[in-house]
């Protein structure tokens, strides 16, 4: 079976506002909120959901943390050339 990942992420111009988005969800902010609030990516309008997806789908930089970082645990500034993310992964399938 194919590796497979969903994931939700929240884009940002800066780094500096997304280290500040990410502290305030380290606090307790909700991360859906925070992405429908503070991200430029369509998918802000869902609470930053992406649905699922396998390797190679995404940019080479959030492929890479999508596929190896920890389920559940928000990741970044991961810097692409759309700008700086946070994101989540919230399943994936090896």
């Amino acid at each position: 079976m194919a590796k497979r990942a969903s994931a939700r992420h929240l884009l940002v111009d800066s780094e500096q506002q997304c280290l500040d988005i990410k502290q305030q969800i380290e606090s307790g902010a909700d991360f859906a909120e925070m992405a429908k609030k503070h991200s430029s990516c369509p998918s802000g309008a869902q609470g930053g959901e992406l649905g699922e997806f396998g390797p190679g789908m995404m940019v080479p930089e959030f492929d890479k943390v999508v596929f190896s970082a920890p389920v559940n645990t928000v990741q970044g500034p991961v810097r692409t050339q759309f700008g700086y993310h946070l994101l989540e992964v919230t399943s994936r399938t090896e």
